[in-house]
């Protein structure tokens, strides 16, 4: 069984939405679909992005979630993920740890860590070459 999507709240949902829209772009990941506070009766906006038309992974407004969490992207190549931390950074993402291997988790495991406008920690990865 696998995951469908996930979502969360963020604190400030048009700066969340750029951030992500550019980090995740070398991914190939882009907005899908918007969701306006009319279309769910007031219930807020919400951003849905994902890869091949399908929303897998969802940002909208409302409180901000305490505490830190951790979602980690699949990427294609290394250089991909590479792209995916100079994206990041340059869309206000703070380091939190730059491309390079992490053997600790398995050999082959490249990936590259960022902390979101909320202080989240998210991850591009490859698990090859």
């Amino acid at each position: 069984m696998a995951i469908d999507h996930i979502g969360f709240p963020v604190s400030d949902y048009e700066r969340s939405k750029a951030f992500y829209q550019a980090a995740l772009a070398p991914l190939g990941y882009g907005l899908v679909m918007e969701i306006t506070p009319e279309m769910t009766g007031g219930a807020g906006s919400h951003a849905g992005l994902g890869a091949d038309g399908k929303p897998d992974f969802w940002i909208g407004t409302g409180t901000p979630l305490q505490g830190g969490l951790h979602v980690a992207f699949v990427a294609k190549t290394r250089a991909d993920v590479d792209a995916f931390y100079r994206a990041a950074l340059a869309a206000g993402g703070v380091d939190n740890g730059p491309p390079g291997l992490r053997p600790q988790y398995h050999p082959g495991y490249y990936g590259a860590f960022v902390r979101d406008p909320d202080g989240h920690n998210v991850e591009a990865v490859c698990h090859g070459g």
